[in-house]
């Protein structure tokens, strides 16, 4: 690694993957501690010589080799770390002092210190106990797809056959009028579906998970997946517990319905035109959402899925299997199969899209909806969070900035005094006449303004933040999660880039980290 990237991590500071160590008396056990969780995650870098806030406090120069070689014998011995792995110290030189740089691939294996499990959630390292997690992580390691685990004893009749009409009818539908289901038996048709599998390390066959959580009778799907339910909330009034709360534990077909339905209830659809036809706005984020948390959710886990709806915001979250941590963008965004055969199903019937399409839906129509982007945050638990605005209007938001840019015009371009009202009328025909030939600027402005939406979200972000500073001396992560309803991870880059432009000072280390304004 050379200094130029040192620096980038330097000024970022500790995150999922890069931890700092101080390291003055030796390598502590905390040291393998992280190398642990970095296995167990999704790997990382370590820099041993550097304090929590990213200063370069450097080892003595001639304890370095002797540490190294303590290092890598540790992490050789199966009694301390195992599975062993091996990895190469790098000795840096920056600012006259000398650090220790230790990078540290994912491991494709359950990774423990000292007979103790390790993970790494944010920018900690964690001891895992609860038999839950430590599935879900060798899960994570193993690359499968639950969804095709083979139940060799679950026949045809324990299945909800009487849903497969209505299934034939919306694939048709969705195909344009023919599809290969609507000439299939029931049986033929599971199995086209991919609900019939063969397990060819045990030597059975079956029908598979997929099969149960798609049309499985409610009492299969309560002996196969226990804790399977989602559990819907609106909470906007009694934000303790709720207003109003459904439970839906039944086959996937249905859950969605009755989630959907849940959705429609409780949130409000606002007129908008798009093509010069209405569609509804809040139909298209809900599906969305509803869609996603049911075809990607990881079916072997015991977490309970939620749907929530508040006065500011609405969000879906749900186990997975994560292959990345942070949040999610159009950009950045890589499509991962989590249910190839549960996500193919509900393509199939014209519920979903291809894979990806939800989170461009989703950050197009959430900025529509309430004026602001949504976040889609990835890890064991994945999240989507869309902001409400029940005053908020598309249309109206709209007119207010035509409006306003045509003001500006008008202010800059064509000020038109009373007297020259009075003693010269040619002079406002001019005036008219020009008032029409900028047309196509006011047109201008009006695309600059819709262009700059993020632009102009960051700066009211910003002066949120800088004038809470003002009024109450000093602010920590979770005061400004609350103040701007996002999750901490996002609330930590934003607070960063106000360090990073001198607007702010950052305070203390870890828990006790706090934000002034910059004297």
């Amino acid at each position: 690694m050379n200094i130029e990237s040192f620096k980038k991590i330097q000024k970022i500071g500790e995150t999922v993957a890069v931890e700092f160590k101080r390291c003055g008396s030796g390598i502590q056990s905390d040291v393998y501690e992280t190398v642990c969780a970095f296995l167990n995650r999704f790997g990382g870098d370590l820099f041993l010589g550097v304090e929590d806030d990213g200063s370069v406090c450097g080892l003595p120069k001639h304890a370095v080799s002797g540490m190294v070689k303590n290092f890598i014998s540790v992490i050789g011995n199966p009694d301390l770390l195992s599975p062993t792995v091996y990895l190469v110290p790098e000795i840096i030189e920056i600012e006259g002092k000398t650090i220790i740089h230790i990078h540290v691939p994912p491991s494709s294996e359950v990774h423990s210190y000292k007979k103790v499990i390790f993970d790494r959630v944010d920018d900690a390292d964690v001891k895992i106990t609860a038999t839950g997690q430590i599935a879900a992580m060798y899960i994570r390691k193993q690359n499968i797809f639950t969804e095709k685990r083979v139940y060799p004893y679950i026949d045809l009749e324990d299945f909800r056959l009487d849903l497969l009409p209505r299934v034939r009818q919306m694939a048709i539908n969705n195909a344009g009028g023919s599809h290969p289901w609507g000439k299939m038996s029931d049986e033929e048709l599971m199995r086209s579906a991919g609900f019939y599998g063969v397990d060819r390390a045990a030597g059975t066959e079956g029908y598979t998970l997929a099969a149960v959580m798609l049309l499985g009778k409610d009492d299969l799907i309560q002996d196969v997946s226990p804790a399977y339910e989602t559990d819907a909330l609106v909470r906007k009034v009694n934000v303790d517990r709720y207003d109003d709360r459904e439970i839906v534990g039944t086959n996937l077909i249905e859950s969605f319905d009755q989630l959907f339905a849940f959705a429609e209830k409780h949130l409000p659809d606002k007129f908008y035109l798009e093509d010069k036809s209405r569609i509804s706005v809040r139909n298209i984020i809900a599906r969305e959402m509803l869609v996603n948390t049911l075809i990607h959710r990881e079916y072997s886990s015991s977490y309970v899925a939620k749907f929530i709806i508040e006065k500011k915001r609405m969000l879906v979250e749900n186990a997975n299997r994560a292959v990345g941590s942070g949040f999610i963008t159009p950009e950045n965004l890589e499509p991962n199969p989590k249910n190839p055969t549960i996500a193919s199903f509900f393509r199939n019937i014209g519920l979903s899209d291809r894979l990806g399409s939800g989170v461009r839906k989703i950050f197009k129509y959430s900025k529509i909806y309430s004026g602001r982007e949504p976040e889609f945050i990835d890890g064991d638990v994945f999240r989507i969070i869309v902001p409400l605005d029940e005053e908020y209007s598309f249309d109206m938001e709209s007119a207010t900035k035509i409006t306003q840019g045509t003001t500006q015009a008008n202010e800059q371009g064509h000020r038109i005094s009373l007297s020259a009202i009075e003693s010269d009328k040619p002079a406002i025909e001019n005036d008219k006449s020009a008032i029409e030939s900028d047309e196509p600027a006011i047109e201008s402005d009006k695309s600059a303004i819709e262009s700059n939406k993020p632009a102009i979200e960051k700066v009211d972000r910003n002066s949120i933040i800088l004038h809470y500073l003002k009024q109450n001396e000093k602010g920590k992560n979770s005061d400004f999660a609350r103040l701007l309803g996002l999750s901490s991870p996002r609330v930590r880059e934003i607070l960063q880039s106000l360090v990073d432009e001198n607007l702010i000072e950052k305070h203390g280390k870890n828990r006790y980290t706090y934000y002034t304004i910059k004297r």
